[in-house]
């Protein structure tokens, strides 16, 4: 698959190889660099001639940069989603409850 190295569910070196969630929890991201390998699920793992439906990507640790610092517009944009989705469109009122998505549109101008 994609000419990468195909590693079965638990066989893949920890010490040098790490899937996205691994690196977020150990608060790294990729740094630019692509996959170097695959990990096979669980369930592919038992059927090496059956191709994975589920792969995950392996990056390598030592190239994984620090992630990005938080800035206060990325802070603050997930409460100004939730603030358009619970504000009323026409009476401008919030709410403790979110609207659905076709009713948080603007209404049409009255001519």
């Amino acid at each position: 698959m994609q000419g990468l190295p195909e590693y079965d569910w638990g066989t893949a070196p920890t010490d040098q190889l790490a899937t996205r969630r691994q690196l977020r929890t150990a608060r790294l991201r990729p740094g630019g660099h692509g996959p170097v390998a695959i990990l096979r699920c669980r369930a592919c793992a038992t059927r090496p001639q059956r191709t994975c439906a589920r792969p995950a990507y392996l990056y390598r640790r030592d190239l994984a940069q620090p992630v990005r610092p938080m800035t206060l517009a990325k802070e603050a944009a997930p409460d100004k989603a939730m603030a358009a989705r619970t504000t009323c469109p026409v009476c401008r009122r919030r709410f403790h409850h979110c609207f659905p998505l076709a009713h948080t549109r603007q209404p049409p101008a009255v001519p």
